[in-house]
């Protein structure tokens, strides 16, 4: 049986955590499995839309949007529940407005008209539940200065440190680790705003894997932390642990992106 591949499609910082998940999957299973992280982004993407990598770990846009596709390739597997506090042992997230500390903003109204970074068009986090905070507070365009797209959460929040922006909305999985990993941020960065919370970027199995197997990498997840290993490498990712989630659970995504689509950055 040929390699199952596994990617990660969110920010490099949790790259280190997907290959610890990739490898206990096939201990777990007695099976090869392989961590593809030396590929760029987008193709990334493109592998697991033409199922030639088989497990992923996507935002909830690039779920909701590959599930929506006629006829659907992907099945969910699972979410993560994160070990904050604040996730309220529930597979959501938020997108933490942040600023340099030494700025005068205290609020999102703080940044109308001044400069702005996200991440890329197609993430939720850091630009989907902007587009939809804006819609909801009745701004349709032109509500910063200037935009500039970062490339990913981990540019954007350099670019806001380095001050060549004044602000950006950041995943807050990946600002967590960022703020654990370097805690001298904690003094350099404030939040000033919290969106969401939206539905956690869930894991999906690709529906050329055999059904048995689909079903027992499903069960794997499910009960890592139920295994000393297994709430080692969470406990890596502050991840809590990992939960069953549906189709249904995406539905607020959907009516997010439906919302979003009124708004032009």
């Amino acid at each position: 049986m040929l390699p199952i591949k596994v990617v990660s499609i969110l920010s490099e910082n949790s790259d280190e955590n997907c290959r610890q998940i990739t490898q206990y999957i096939g201990k777990q299973l007695g099976i090869a499995t392989e961590f593809l992280d030396n590929i760029p982004w987008q193709e990334r993407h493109n592998m697991l839309d033409a199922q030639e990598v088989q497990l992923g770990w996507v935002c909830g846009i690039d779920y909701v949007r590959k599930m929506d596709s006629k006829p659907p390739y992907v099945e969910l597997v699972a979410a993560p529940v994160m070990e904050n506090p604040r996730y309220r042992q529930k597979p959501i997230y938020f997108s933490d407005v942040i600023v340099r500390s030494d700025r005068q903003y205290y609020s999102f109204a703080d940044l109308r008209g001044l400069s702005w970074a996200y991440n890329d068009p197609g993430s939720h986090s850091g630009y989907n539940v902007v587009q939809y905070h804006l819609a909801e507070l009745g701004e349709t365009q032109g509500y910063f200065g200037r935009l500039i797209q970062a490339g990913t959460h981990l540019q954007a929040i350099e670019m806001v440190l380095e001050n060549r922006v004044d602000g950006a909305a950041i995943d807050s999985m990946v600002l967590d680790v960022e703020l654990k990993t370097k805690p001298q941020l904690q003094s350099q960065l404030r939040v000033i705003e919290t969106l969401g919370p939206s539905p956690i970027p869930p894991w999906v199995v690709t529906r050329n894997v055999p059904s048995t197997l689909r079903e027992a990498i499903r069960k794997v997840f499910w009960h890592m932390h139920e295994t000393v290993e297994g709430r080692e490498i969470l406990k890596q990712g502050q991840i809590m642990k990992m939960v069953r989630v549906e189709d249904f659970s995406y539905n607020l995504v959907r009516d997010m992106l439906r919302v979003a689509d009124r708004v032009k950055l």
